[in-house]
């Protein structure tokens, strides 16, 4: 028997390639004959750089991963990492604008994406041509004009003063200035990984709250978003604009405003890129078994998550999918294993790996 094994992370308690690790322990526990392979997956989400990186090591590129000093999501200096692979830059989002680095002070209406910013200039300066950006995990919800920011450009009001930093001001938003940029930053080619569907007016309405908007807060940032929609010409019912706080919504202006034209950018499924990349389809279609996983399955697991995208390839493939997590708020027809909660992470993981196996 062939079982894939692709889960993503487990925030905050197990990265991908320890959870693919631990499932794979209890599946060779379960049936010893078996043939695992371990593909740890990504969705957009924090991880994805590596998972892609490795991609494109083992496919003959060097791979190093470059730390550098920057800021987090509401303005203190912090180190941050990406790995550069030939020509192309792999960065996460959340290495610089993450929500956890930021739990102790959230800041919604003014937390900014000017650290992720820092990275892509500095990608530019070692080479790359172009950048991967995993969206997936930040604390802002700033339309990318952080990143803006740190490529030189400057978002202005009707009066022509420059506004204050993060997604509230943009309400105000008239034009952006273009003067000081970083064009060669600015004219690299972009792949932006989503892992939602989310459109722009939802960056503020579906994830605000958790990134601690409330109340008349929500509005505003939603009016934000419209407001930048409209400046930058983008349209406001757009799927996966509204990842990472509407991060595409600048970045597509900046290369589009640069090249004349969206070739040189692309917002895209994360979980379908990474998928592409590790060659899944046709591993899982060639399995007699696929099992993924992920801390909470809900229902936004089904709109664009790491456990949705396994769960849609193996559904075409006519392959067996299970799923582990630590609770299902969401109806499935996988097979499901919820974590026992006892014992080690690894323990509980290989533990429900053999319960899958079992329902076999």
């Amino acid at each position: 028997m062939h079982i894939v094994v692709a889960p993503d992370s487990f925030k905050g308690t197990a990265s991908a390639p320890e959870a693919a690790a631990s499932i794979a322990m209890g599946v060779r526990q379960a049936l010893p004959d078996a043939t695992v392979t371990t593909l740890p997956m990504a969705d957009g989400g924090e991880g994805t750089a590596a998972v892609l990186a490795q991609a494109a090591a083992a496919g003959g590129q060097s791979a190093e991963t470059i730390t550098l000093p920057t800021t987090d999501a509401i303005g203190r200096l912090t180190q941050a990492s990406y790995v550069l692979a030939g020509t192309t830059a792999f960065i996460d989002v959340a290495s610089a604008t993450g929500l956890p680095a930021v739990q102790d002070s959230l800041d919604p209406l003014h937390a900014d994406s000017y650290g992720t910013g820092v990275l892509i200039a500095d990608a530019e300066t070692r080479g790359a041509t172009s950048i991967v950006l995993g969206l997936g995990g930040t604390a802002s919800i700033d339309a990318g004009m952080g990143i803006l920011t740190a490529l030189g450009a400057a978002a202005h009001d009707s009066r022509g003063y420059a506004l204050p930093k993060g997604g509230a001001p943009l309400v105000q938003l008239d034009h952006i200035d273009t003067a000081q940029l970083n064009i060669k930053a600015g004219m690299l080619d972009f792949t932006l990984l989503a892992d939602t569907r989310a459109t722009p007016v939802q960056a503020a309405t579906m994830y605000g709250p958790q990134k601690g908007a409330q109340g008349e807060q929500v509005a505003l940032l939603a009016g934000a978003m419209l407001q930048a929609c409209t400046v930058t010409g983008t349209d406001a019912d757009s799927a996966y604009y509204g990842a990472a706080g509407g991060l595409p919504i600048g970045l597509s202006w900046l290369s589009r405003t640069l090249w004349g034209s969206d070739e040189h950018v692309r917002v895209l499924s994360g979980g379908t890129h990474v998928a592409a990349a590790l060659g899944l389809p046709e591993k899982i279609a060639s399995a007699d078994l696929v099992i993924t996983g992920e801390g909470r399955f809900d229902e936004q697991s089904l709109t664009g998550k790491a456990v949705g995208t396994i769960t849609d390839l193996a559904r075409q493939a006519g392959t067996p999918v299970g799923i582990i997590a630590g609770s299902f708020e969401h109806d499935t027809d996988a097979y499901c294993a919820p974590l026992s909660q006892e014992g080690s992470l690894a323990q509980q993981l290989a533990a429900a790996a053999g319960d899958i196996v079992k329902q076999l």
